[in-house]
């Protein structure tokens, strides 16, 4: 037996890692470095690659899947929604600190290009930098930056991501136990699952109908979305079509697994390796890295935020600026409103017709699960196009 396969073999749960005053000297080493992206999932922006994504995050706007809906677009065509960059890369490398856990905390966005139907993708991903801080979640924690920049197969800078992850000891987190008070699954009444059920199928996508920027005021109210209850099947689908780990089977998993036991673990119950990944979907896993429940991907749930601007802008507006900050866990059985509200209109530094929307994304219990900002530029009654003209590629 290989000293490869002696250490899957020795895999018994989650690893329990400790951030050391070593592992941190080695990563203020790294700061400034391009890390290597090695969890590239789609790079072709292909229609089933983009149709894929879309059915994984429930957007069924027919400008990313129609195309004789979308031939007659200003994108001539199908194109891929602003959040399907996070199925090319999910915006930051899980570098160092071994069996300590990762947990995304907020991206901020800039969308520069649009990306076109059989559109290649090239990543690219930096360090920016960390802190560390104590936490109530989790005791010591590290605060790490890094940088994502997205280009075509033009050279073209497509989008910038700048995402933040906390880096948690597990130990300390199961410790603490700041979420077992809560009921899960949640005791969804049927009328009140019915109720959600007809909210999810009235979601209003804008389209082809033009929203103008002299029509737009503070105080408006972006339709809201709903998503949920989240179960295994939401997850499933969202890896189908944005895959934001490297999840592989078999062989494959073995090879992967044996160069890094820290991102396996032993499931009691089928004795299969699983990722760490796992505590998407696995309760034991969720259990071992301190929660109660299996929770949401935070890239999945901005992908959601992203629907609901897209849906609100139509197909003539320009999401430029995107944040939001995963601010609580979205366990299955959960329910998640997305809403917006404008705050701002003005006329930016470029030139460019813009408006600030404030957003929200409440669960059942309350709880602002996800705020975040947003600026739009919308066209004009004069310039149909003012949105998109310098952004789209000459036929």
């Amino acid at each position: 037996m290989t000293e490869r396969q002696n250490s899957i073999l020795a895999v018994k749960g989650i690893e329990d890692g400790i951030i050391s005053d070593e592992a941190l000297q080695d990563f203020e080493k790294r700061v400034g470095m391009e890390l290597r992206v090695n969890n590239i999932f789609n790079e072709l922006a292909s229609k089933d690659a983009i149709r894929k994504f879309a059915d994984g995050i429930g957007d069924e706007n027919p400008l990313w899947r129609d195309e004789s809906y979308a031939n007659q677009s200003p994108y001539r065509g199908i194109a891929a929604p602003p959040s399907w960059l996070n199925s090319v890369f999910p915006t930051w490398v899980l570098q160092g600190l071994k069996g300590v856990h990762a947990i995304h905390a907020s991206t901020e966005w800039e969308f520069y290009r649009p990306v076109y139907l059989n559109d290649t993708i090239r990543p690219e991903c930096y360090f920016s930098g960390f802190e560390v801080k104590n936490s109530s979640f989790a005791g010591r924690t590290v605060i790490e930056r890094q940088e994502a920049r997205y280009y075509n197969q033009n050279g073209e800078l497509v989008a910038v991501a700048r995402p933040v992850g906390f880096r948690t000891e597990r130990r300390a987190t199961r410790e603490n136990k700041l979420y077992m008070d809560i009921q899960l699954p949640h005791p969804w009444t049927e009328q009140e699952l019915a109720q959600i059920e007809d909210q999810i199928l009235k979601e209003e996508i804008r389209g082809s109908k033009l929203r103008f920027w002299e029509d737009t005021e503070p105080g408006d109210l972006l339709p809201p979305i709903a998503k949920g209850p989240l179960g295994l099947t939401d997850v499933i689908a969202y890896c189908i079509g944005a895959a934001p780990v490297a999840i592989k089977a078999h062989a494959s998993s073995l090879k992967i697994y044996g160069q890094h036991p820290a991102w396996c673990f032993r499931d009691p119950y089928s004795f299969a390796l699983e990722p760490i990944y796992g505590v998407h979907y696995n309760q034991m896993a969720a259990q071992d890295c301190g929660l109660p429940y299996p929770y949401d991907i935070g890239v999945q749930r901005h992908c959601w935020l992203i629907q609901l601007l897209t849906n609100w802008m139509g197909d003539y507006g320009w999401l430029k600026r995107n944040y939001a900050k995963y601010a609580k866990f979205v366990f299955f059985s959960d329910v998640v409103k997305l809403s917006g509200k404008v705050v701002r209109k003005y006329r930016d530094d470029e030139g460019e017709y813009c408006v600030d929307i404030a957003t929200k994304a409440i669960n059942q219990r309350g709880e602002d699960v996800m705020p975040g900002t947003a600026t739009i530029v919308l066209p004009r009654k004069r310039n149909l196009l003012c949105a998109l003209e310098k952004r789209l590629r000459s036929v």
